[in-house]
C-alpha cells in the first residue's frame, strides 16, 4: 500500500483499461483522482479508449465523472444514469462513445456477483424495458447498435431472466473520510454507504488495484474498527485531498455538515419546510394522497424527492411513514437537484446493494417516480426524450418491484404556466410537448408486465389523476377550474376511459395550508382495525 499524489495515480493507468468509479452526484466521487486522470490526458492524449463503469449518477453537471467525458480518453460507458452530467449526454448523443445503459440496483449486483467469482449476474429486472435485448439491450445511440449485446436473455426453469457477462475492473476509486497508516478506510463522514465493498472486491477478483481518497490520514489504532469500511489489506493507493472544499466535498451543495452523515433524528424536522404553492408541490400534495398507513415508500428524482418528503413532514405524517432514497437512506429530510440521495436527520444509512435488495426482493409499498412520456398501453418513458439520453437509474429497479407506482409529473412540458388562485387551476400558457403519447420513445416501464404482476398504477399530474387499468388509463380526478376537452382530452395523443362519476381534485389541494394527510391515515389506520 502506498500514499500517494493523485497525479501518480493518473499516470499508472493504460490504454484500454477498465475504471469503476464510485459516488452518487458529487457525494463520495474522488474529485481529486478524476481531475488528475483528466489533467493527464489533455496534456498527454492519454490514458485513452477506456472502458468507464458508474453504477449511479456521478456528477452535479460540472464535476464527477464529467472530468471524463473527452472523445477518446473514454471508449466505452457503460452506466446508469447521466441527467446531471450534460458532457455525457452530449458525447453520447453525439456518437462519440460506445454507450450501454443498466439499472442501477443491478449494477450494483453485478459487482457483488463479480466478486464472489460468478461469471455474470442472473436478473428478471429490465425483462419488458430497452435494457432487454429485444428492446435495444440497454444500446444508448447509434454507434453503439452494431456491438456486441452486454445483456442477453435466457431461461431457467422455465422463467425468463436477463443475464449480464462479467468485464474485467482493472482499477477502482473510492472515498473515505480517513485512511490509517496501513491503509484502513473510515467513511464516518461519508453522507452515503453506496457499494463501496463489492466494487473493491470485484476489482481485487480481476487482480485490479484500489484507489481510496481520503481527507486525512491517521496513525494505526486510531480508527475504531466498528467503522471501517474496507480494511488496509484490499487497498493499493491512498490519495489525499489536496484542497477538500474543492475536491472532497460532502455533496455539491456542502463542504462537511454532520447533520448527513453524524448526527441522527432531530425532533426540528417536524416542523418541515415546504416551498410556495407552485405547480410542482401542488402535484406533490396530491400524491401523497396514494399513501396508506406504516408504508415504506420510495422517492425518485425530481419532484418526488424535491416535494414529497418535506409535505410528509409538514402534515406531521412522518411516524406514519417511512421514507426512503435508493443510496440507501432512511428517514430524515431528503435533499433534491445536485444533491439528490442524501438527507439531513436520516434515521439510518445502510449500503446501496442492500437497498436495492429489498426493491428489488420485497418491493416498497409506494414509489413516487417523475415521467416523461405515457402511451395508451401504459408504458412510461423516463430515459430518453429526443435526443436527451438520461439513463434508468434506479427507475426500473423500483418501479418493476414496486406494490404501486405513482408517476408524478406536469400534463405538459416545455412553456407550461398555470396559476393557482382561490382553490382553481388556471392553465395561463399550454405547455408546447404533450406528454401523453400515441407510443413512447423508449419503455422505461411496461405498462402489461405492470398489470399482470398486479401492481397499482397511477399519473398524477396539477390537472387530471390517471390509473392504469386492464383496458388502459382511466380519468379518475380533474381539477377545479380545469375544462376535460379542451385541456385534457384535446392535449393526448390517445384517449382515456373517464370515469363516472369523475371525481374533482380536492380544493384543499390548491390552497396553502394542510391537505390532511396525517388525518387521511389514521381513519385508514381505524377502518383496518
Amino acid at each position: 500500500m502506498q500514499f500517494v499524489d493523485a497525479s501518480v495515480v493518473a499516470e499508472e493507468i493504460q490504454d484500454g483499461q477498465h475504471l469503476l468509479t464510485i459516488g452518487m452526484t458529487l457525494t463520495s466521487a474522488s474529485e481529486a483522482v478524476l481531475s488528475a486522470i483528466e489533467e493527464r490526458f489533455l496534456a498527454s492524449g492519454h490514458p485513452r479508449d477506456l472502458t468507464l463503469i458508474h453504477c449511479e449518477g456521478q456528477s452535479d453537471r460540472v464535476g464527477g465523472i464529467q472530468h471524463l467525458a473527452h472523445e477518446g480518453l473514454v471508449r466505452r460507458i457503460i452506466g446508469s444514469h447521466w441527467g446531471l452530467a450534460p458532457k455525457w449526454m452530449e458525447l453520447i448523443d453525439e456518437n462519440g462513445v460506445d454507450a450501454y445503459c443498466l439499472p442501477q440496483g443491478q449494477m450494483t449486483h453485478w459487482l457483488r456477483s463479480m466478486a464472489s467469482g460468478l461469471p455474470g449476474h442472473l436478473t428478471t429486472i429490465g425483462l419488458g424495458t430497452f435494457v432487454d435485448p429485444r428492446q435495444g439491450g440497454g444500446k444508448m445511440n447509434q454507434r453503439t447498435q452494431p456491438l456486441a449485446d452486454l445483456i442477453e436473455v435466457v431461461e431457467l426453469k422455465g422463467q425468463e431472466y436477463l443475464w449480464i457477462d462479467a468485464v474485467p475492473i482493472d482499477w477502482v476509486f473510492i472515498r473515505g473520510t480517513r485512511a490509517d497508516l496501513v491503509g484502513n478506510v473510515s467513511a464516518e463522514q461519508e453522507a452515503m454507504k453506496l457499494e463501496v465493498l463489492p466494487g473493491v472486491f470485484a476489482a481485487r477478483r480481476f487482480n485490479g488495484r484500489v484507489v481510496a481518497q481520503v481527507k486525512e490520514v491517521v496513525a494505526r489504532g486510531t480508527l475504531n474498527p466498528r467503522i471501517v469500511e474496507v480494511p488496509g489489506a484490499h487497498v493499493d493507493y491512498v490519495v489525499t485531498a489536496r484542497d477538500v472544499a474543492q475536491f472532497h466535498r460532502q455533496s455539491a451543495g456542502w463542504v462537511y455538515d454532520p447533520a448527513f452523515s453524524e448526527w441522527g433524528w432531530d425532533a426540528s424536522l417536524k416542523v418541515g419546510t415546504v416551498s410556495a404553492l407552485d405547480v410542482r408541490r401542488l402535484i406533490g400534495r396530491r400524491a401523497v394522497g396514494e399513501l396508506t398507513p406504516h408504508a415504506i415508500i420510495n422517492l425518485g428524482t425530481g419532484i418526488p424527492n424535491d416535494v414529497i418528503g418535506s409535505e410528509i413532514l409538514a402534515e406531521g405524517a412522518d411516524d406514519l411513514v417511512t421514507v426512503t432514497v435508493e443510496s440507501g437512506i432512511y428517514g430524515g429530510s431528503p435533499t433534491g437537484g445536485v444533491n439528490f440521495g442524501i438527507a439531513r436527520h436520516p434515521d439510518a444509512i445502510i449500503e446501496h446493494t442492500y437497498q436495492f435488495d429489498f426493491y428489488n426482493g420485497h418491493g416498497v409499498d409506494v414509489t413516487f417516480m417523475g415521467f416523461g412520456e405515457v402511451d395508451a398501453r401504459g408504458n412510461v418513458n423516463a430515459t430518453k426524450l429526443g435526443s436527451l439520453v438520461t439513463g434508468a437509474g434506479g427507475f426500473i429497479d423500483i418501479t418493476q418491484a414496486a406494490k404501486k407506482v405513482v408517476f408524478c409529473g406536469t400534463f405538459t412540458a416545455q412553456g407550461l404556466r398555470v396559476q393557482i388562485d382561490g382553490g382553481e387551476l388556471t392553465i395561463a400558457a399550454e405547455g408546447r410537448v404533450e406528454k401523453f403519447v400515441p407510443e413512447v420513445q423508449q419503455v422505461s416501464f411496461n405498462g402489461s408486465r405492470a398489470l399482470n404482476a398486479g401492481q397499482q398504477v397511477v399519473i398524477v399530474t396539477e390537472r387530471a389523476v390517471f390509473v392504469l387499468t386492464q383496458t388502459g388509463w382511466e380519468l379518475r380526478e380533474l381539477a377545479p377550474g380545469v375544462d376535460l376537452d379542451r385541456q385534457v382530452l384535446a392535449c393526448m395523443g390517445f384517449r382515456p376511459r373517464i370515469a363516472r362519476p369523475l371525481k374533482q381534485m380536492d380544493g384543499r389541494i390548491f390552497r396553502e395550508g394542510q391537505v390532511g394527510l396525517l388525518e387521511q391515515l389514521n381513519r385508514y389506520k381505524e377502518a383496518l382495525s
